[in-house]
């Protein structure tokens, strides 16, 4: 370190700097007072030795003072509730913690914290940058350890893992307990049945003793308990609930097999007579429970997209004041118009407008997007975004359940919340299967009863485990939840449950034009005035005026015409047509029309536009004033996308209400022969229902109020992420990314989400009828039985896993 760099952090000291810290009785120059605030707190605390340890440079402080103020936000009971737990005297905190970058950062926050009256204890988790502190709360409060964590220059939060992954996380490991339990009974249990089998094969070897046969018998029911009765309750516990419920799931034949099988055995002990199945018992439970571990490994991977989004939104926010003064508020306590600061590394805690500084997003958790993007003063940023890079304020214009994040979360909530046809279906089956098989099951306890009493427990038994439904009631489930999955990392949100199957049906997609073969990002290319009253400059804020309440993309084009005293009123948004209304002027009660032509002069004969292109004729009582061009560009990945979804077989069709000159030469562009141009809502709608009538399912695309009616009407309704959230609500589909091809990898998905449900009902179709025929004739054993059963189930559970994206799919 040279002599004009900060001793604290590395950076370079400033000639006009008076910043300085006295050490082994050397000054040492400093570069900020932030460091020197927090060099001073290290040195006066006694713990200078953090200059000698540490082996690499601390982050630079903020140059503002500490104050405790800022962290009294986390005092409060009800906000402790969520990440501070009681143990006997004390409290605890898990806090992450920015700043740390070497052991030595670890060794100063530790006893800066260990030196604290109160303070019992403390550890630093240098690998995941968190500190655990046990402390008394009535010796000092938790915002004084977040301020003296401050002081010493390591900011900290409470670390708030979402309480829904906690609980997974929990129930996944009671259920590698319950495996291990049952891995280790099946296993011990088979070496004390070993010796059963070889005597029993060998009857007049005499190599087992009476006395030792009893002993392996007495200790093969003492390992089979506790798998009984730990790591086979999950399937007692839904037997239970399907009795209940009066639908007979796989729960209730697995249930009778285990418990069946281990009472017979627990007779044959006691009485000394008849077989025993603990052998049968552990593996069936084993294996079952191994089945039943991957597949909740594979929802639990899939499907916590949607749930970790919610915890991205932080509990706590930095809160400017008018006179720029930070303090730490409740998320929750946020308000349209509050300024909050974010720092990197950091996520943004409302939705809301950059004001100051220019900062990369990563995005990926709202659109799938995996490079960051650059948002700059003015831009739009959204809840749950991590800022990557530089500190930026943002004008808080969204809070709480109305964020975007918080509307995506819902749409997944209500796609996750219905079943599609296809389970729906699957469910039945597996019903209707399960009453047939107790029926079957009574049939061949008699039969056998009647033909050989001694065989006739362990054939049902084995009826019972090898036609267990598990590969028909995992088959569906699981290849749903994982294709949700790699289309919501794809940046495709899935909202109705029936979606996916849709997709597989489609005979015709039907695209909008502006904001979705385009890119939305309408400009105002041109104006024509025709008017000798009025300017260009007073036309286009009347023009701005009208198009302040509409949401369509091209109001985006007349946002900066836009003048504080010119206002507009009594606004009628005509979708597809255009916008009418009156200035809020004075001895000016006239009609203003800003549209098409023909919907602007009111019914007249329409004039002819200056030129080609998309022009929008604003008048006044049907009077022309003024022609305004707007532009847009077509989406880069337009032209592949509709190439590709041809070429798996489908029409594709331009439905707009845009000029037939613009849309026709948009189709020319984009080689699509079907299109249509100056259609109004209600000619889409009609359009899209005669389609129909010829017996074609059809998508539609698109992103405007203009679109909801025929996006109502569609067998698919798909939204494109800039849509308005009326639009977004009634899609079966929201893109959350930019990219159009992401239908083209719905389309594909969809298919092999489908075929693979296919395979796997064939599959379990099949062996059930090779497998039940002989093990009623008595072909199976109870312990080939479980082994097929569950060999069967992992092969479904295999396959649907095959929708994983492959490594270069993720890369």
């Amino acid at each position: 370190m040279s002599s004009t760099s900060c001793y604290h952090c590395g950076s370079a000291v400033p000639k006009t700097g008076s910043w300085s810290i006295e050490l082994d009785g050397q000054q040492h120059l400093l570069c900020c007072p932030g460091c020197e605030a927090v060099a001073q707190a290290i040195v006066s605390a006694g713990l200078d030795s953090y200059y000698r340890f540490r082996s690499a440079l601390p982050e630079r402080p903020p140059a503002s003072a500490v104050d405790q103020k800022r962290w009294q936000v986390f005092d409060d009971p009800g906000l402790q509730s969520r990440f501070v737990k009681q143990q006997e005297d004390c409290h605890v905190v898990t806090l992450a913690v920015d700043g740390i970058t070497c052991a030595a950062c670890a060794w100063l926050i530790e006893h800066r914290l260990n030196a604290l009256d109160g303070v019992t204890e403390s550890a630093v988790n240098l690998a995941q940058h968190r500190v655990r502190i046990c402390w008394r709360p009535e010796h000092l409060s938790l915002s004084r350890l977040l301020a003296e964590m401050a002081a010493i220059g390591y900011p900290a939060q409470p670390y708030e893992p979402d309480r829904a992954r906690i609980r997974l996380h929990q129930e996944s490991r009671k259920m590698v307990r319950r495996l291990i339990v049952a891995a280790v009974g099946m296993m011990q249990v088979l070496m004390f049945s070993v010796p059963h089998y070889v005597s029993g094969w060998d009857t007049t070897s005499g190599d087992l003793s009476a006395d030792l046969e009893r002993l392996f018998a007495w200790l093969a029911l003492v390992l089979t308990t506790p798998v009984v009765m730990f790591s086979a309750q999950p399937f007692f516990f839904g037997a239970l609930r399907d009795l209940r419920s009066r639908t007979l799931g796989m729960d209730v034949p697995v249930s009778l097999a285990i418990a069946g099988a281990y009472l017979a055995s627990v007779w044959a002990v006691f009485s000394q007579s008849g077989e025993m199945y603990f052998d049968s018992v552990s593996m069936f439970t084993f294996f079952l429970l191994a089945g039943r571990y991957i597949e909740a490994r594979a929802r639990t991977h899939y499907g916590k997209t949607g749930n970790a989004m919610s915890s991205l939104i932080p509990a706590a926010a930095v809160q400017i004041d008018a006179d720029g003064n930070e303090r730490m508020v409740p998320s929750s306590e946020l308000e349209s118009g509050d300024r909050i600061r974010v720092r990197p590394g950091e996520q943004i805690p409302a939705d809301g407008i950059i004001r100051d500084g220019l900062a990369s997003l990563d995005e990926s958790m709202l659109s799938g997007e995996a490079l960051p993007s650059t948002r700059t003063l003015g831009d739009t940023v959204n809840a749950g975004c991590m800022v990557l890079d530089s500190p930026v304020e943002i004008e808080v214009t969204q809070v709480g359940q109305d964020t975007r994040a918080a509307s995506i979360l819902d749409l997944t909530d209500r796609a996750f919340s219905q079943r599609p046809r296809i389970a729906r279906l699957a469910e039945r089956i597996a019903h209707r299967f399960v009453t047939r098989l107790l029926l079957l099951c009574i049939c061949v306890a008699l039969a056998w009863w009647w033909i050989d009493p001694s065989r006739s427990l362990w054939v049902t038994l084995s009826v019972l485990v090898v036609s267990c439904p598990c590969a028909l009631a995992l088959a569906t489930p699981t290849a749903l939840t994982v294709a949700h999955g790699r289309l919501r990392r794809s940046g495709v949100l899935i909202t109705r449950a029936d979606a996916l199957e849709t997709l597989t049906r489609l005979d015709r997609i039907i695209f909008d034009k502006t904001g979705t073969l385009t890119q939305g990002k309408i400009r105002l290319a041109a104006s024509y005035v025709l008017s000798r009253e009025y300017d260009e400059t007073f036309l286009l804020a009347v023009a701005g005026a009208l198009e302040s309440s509409s949401e369509h993309p091209i109001a985006h084009a007349f946002l900066s015409c836009q003048r504080h005293a010119i206002r507009a009123t009594g606004i009628i948004n005509t979708p597809g047509q255009g916008l009418s209304g009156y200035l809020q002027l004075p001895h000016d009660n006239a009609t203003w029309r800003l549209g098409q032509a023909r919907f602007a002069v009111d019914g007249y004969s329409p004039p002819s536009p200056p030129g080609h292109g998309c022009w929008l004729l604003l008048t006044r009582d049907a009077i022309p004033m003024a022609w305004f061009l707007v532009d847009d560009s077509p989406r880069e990945d337009a032209a592949t996308t509709l190439q590709a979804l041809k070429e798996h077989g489908l029409k594709v069709e331009i439905l707009s209400g845009d000029g037939e000159s613009n849309v026709a030469a948009m189709a020319s562009a984009l080689d699509i022969t079907q299109w249509r141009g100056a259609t109004s809502p209600e000619d889409k709608l009609a359009h899209l229902q005669r389609l129909q009538h010829e017996g074609e399912i059809v998508a539609m695309v698109g992103d405007g109020i203009n679109d909801t009616p025929v996006l109502a009407g569609a067998n698919l309704a798909i939204a494109m992420p800039g849509s308005s959230d009326l639009t977004r609500t009634r899609a079966d589909m929201v893109l959350l990314g930019e990219h159009l091809h992401a239908i083209v990898e719905s389309v594909e998905v969809a298919r092999a989400t489908q075929r693979i449900i296919r395979q796997n009902l064939a599959w379990a179709l099949v062996y059930n009828l090779i497998a039940i025929p002989l093990a009623s004739l008595g072909f199976v054993s109870p312990w080939m039985a479980a082994l097929g059963m569950s060999i069967s189930s992992l092969l479904v559970v295999g396959n649907a896993l095959r929708l994983r994206p492959s490594r270069r799919q993720q890369a």
